[in-house]
């Protein structure tokens, strides 16, 4: 049994959520129902949750968003609504939504980044078009990122930079002396080579001076050489 979900308020958690349609059906491969689907997603937006991100593919969408109350709310309004709209408009008498939904909760702003990328390139990868710019079902940077998923230092509105929480610090100061430490041990490596090139250096000079030294001593004490001195 999946465990439900938590209540979650105007600054609550932040989710990739994805759904299906029946059978896997391309209901939304035909104009109306695709565009019908973007209202649903526009009419709920700031009421049940703020909308970062969506793209409506044939049998199923993805979104990104921020419930106001909670996430099974939020996506009961989008199903329910669509399905609700999708009789009216269409006299559409049976189910189009899969039972469930699956969702992602984002962590920061690289988990961010990585769904909103997955969102923009979904229909390129299917091949529904060339470009995500030419696909009409798409949208991306609608509410903004919450403030949470932002980097450490953060831009108000005035142009000043916002100071991180305590524990950002700590770990921002970490970091920095962690490369600092990876630094010196880099230098020190370095030093450690260049010493040992210049004994090897110093090591091959000795070499080749006891080799000129043991050529001349055995010139000296050859035959010939005796004979050429009387």
């Amino acid at each position: 049994m999946r465990p439900s979900r938590e209540t979650v308020r105007r600054s609550g958690p932040t989710y990739f959520v994805s759904s299906q349609t029946v059978d896997r059906r391309p209901f939304f491969r035909h104009e109306r129902w695709a565009v019908l689907m973007q209202e649903v997603l526009q009419h709920y937006r700031t009421v049940s949750y703020l909308l970062h991100a969506y793209v409506v593919m044939p049998d199923h969408f993805h979104a990104i968003l921020s419930p106001q109350e909670s996430l099974e709310r939020a996506m009961q309004n989008i199903k329910g609504g669509y399905s609700f709209r999708a009789r009216q408009a269409f006299n559409w008498k049976f189910n189009i939504w899969q039972a469930g939904f699956s969702d992602h909760r984002i962590r920061d702003i690289e988990d961010w980044d990585r769904h909103v990328d997955y969102i923009r390139h979904n229909p390129v990868k299917s091949k529904l078009c060339l470009s995500s710019g030419d696909y009409r079902y798409l949208a991306v940077n609608l509410d903004p990122i919450p403030q949470r998923l932002k980097p450490l230092i953060l831009i108000r509105s005035n142009g000043g930079a916002e100071a991180p929480p305590l524990h950002s610090q700590e770990a921002l100061h970490s970091q920095e002396a962690l490369q600092s430490q990876e630094a010196l041990q880099s230098q020190e490596t370095l030093q450690s080579q260049e010493t040992l090139h210049s004994q090897e250096a110093l090591q091959g000079q000795e070499t080749l001076r006891l080799q000129d030294r043991a050529k001349k001593a055995a010139a000296v004490s050859s035959p010939g050489a005796n004979r050429m001195e009387k």
